[in-house]
């Protein structure tokens, strides 16, 4: 399962004076993003690949559950893949845009660094730390409540 961005990229060392998000940081991005989305989708292709020869009528139900939730597990996982996907697109958009690297929430630089550990990230630091907060607050009122 492929949950983090590509390996084998050399980190970006901005030049000295690069403005932030310059075409040479956008395109670098652009190439990470890239080989993901090509990772994703070859893991999909193989995930077919693998159900497809390996679906198969087992009489023992034993063994027909193991498989089935063996499927069931590869499936969901596939799911989230399918909706990191999403975000992939988007962050590629945000690229041609030229929003690419800034916090839609504050308008602030979100960071080379942050980038290159989440490429898909659309908030700073900040404004991430107090939507996890803020989520947390709600859930323990919504478990209060229960």
């Amino acid at each position: 399962m492929l949950t983090g961005p590509v390996r084998g990229f050399q980190p970006y060392q901005p030049k000295r004076g690069e403005p932030y998000m310059s075409d040479e940081q956008l395109e670098h991005f652009r190439h990470i993003l890239l080989a993901w989305k090509r990772e994703l989708m070859e893991e999909v292709d193989r995930t077919v690949l693998h159900m497809k020869d390996d679906a198969a009528n087992f009489p023992d139900p034993n063994d027909r559950a193991t498989q089935e939730s063996e499927f069931g597990l590869e499936l969901r996982t596939r799911d989230r893949e399918r909706k990191l996907l999403k975000k992939i697109d988007a962050a590629l958009q945000r690229i041609d845009d030229k929003t690419y690297g800034y916090c839609e929430e504050t308008g602030d630089e979100i960071g080379l660094r942050r980038l290159e550990a989440r490429p898909v990230a659309t908030l700073c630091v900040e404004a991430q730390e107090r939507r996890e907060l803020a989520e947390r607050q709600f859930r323990d009122r919504e478990d209060y409540y229960r």
